[in-house]
């Protein structure tokens, strides 16, 4: 695999992450992380369509015309949106209920919109399902650090599994009930931001 072909990879996991550089799909951030697993669901359904989307465009790519390009992306993604939701109520369905409308909202995620346009469009089909595949897993990465955190301090579990023993409650530990309110999931994706950018010189020089 070639550098420029890894760094469609890689890039989205640190330097070009979609949302703690770029900060694109901060709703997700908000409405899927009180619990770890509607985050995984979620990130492994944007992986999904990103992914396929990206080669569909790509694929269709000197056939669309410019004048409705966006208008046939909204039905690429509405459609790979449909197959999801589907597939979650027939095969997950408490885990769709969680997720309720935000499967739905998949379809105006700037990230999307935003590498069919920037990359999809310019791209042979495999590049294209590098980048989508790169860019959510980038997504996803920052999900589910957020999911984590906000799950064990706000509810003393993961993935609905007690971790904080009984013995702390005992002793008079509470569960933090900040950590499942919105604002939380921004400022744990700001201590990202800020960890992310202290260590990485690159991100320092370009600001």
């Amino acid at each position: 695999m070639s550098t420029k072909t890894l760094k469609l990879l890689s890039d989205p996991l640190n330097l070009n992450n979609p949302i703690t550089v770029q900060v694109l799909g901060i709703c997700s951030a908000l409405a899927v992380t009180v619990k770890l697993e509607p985050a995984v669901v979620m990130s492994l359904s944007v992986l999904f369509v990103l992914a396929f989307a990206n080669v569909i465009i790509s694929l269709l790519r000197n056939t669309i015309p410019s004048r409705i390009r966006i208008i046939v992306q909204l039905v690429v993604i509405a459609a790979l949106v449909i197959i999801v939701d589907q597939v979650l109520k027939a095969y997950s369905y408490e885990v769709s209920k969680q997720l309720s409308v935000f499967v739905g909202l998949i379809i105006t995620n700037c990230i999307l919109m935003g590498r069919l346009e920037a990359f999809a469009l310019g791209n042979k089909p495999w590049p294209s399902f590098l980048d989508g595949v790169g860019n959510a897993a980038g997504y996803s990465i920052i999900l589910i650090i957020v999911a984590f955190f906000r799950e064990l301090f706000g509810s003393g579990s993961i993935w609905g599994i007690q971790i904080i023993p009984d013995s702390f409650y005992d002793f008079g530990y509470v569960n933090n009930g900040l950590m499942i309110l919105p604002p939380m999931a921004l400022i744990i994706v700001a201590i990202i931001i800020w960890v992310q950018r202290s260590k990485t010189r690159e991100l320092i020089e370009t600001n």
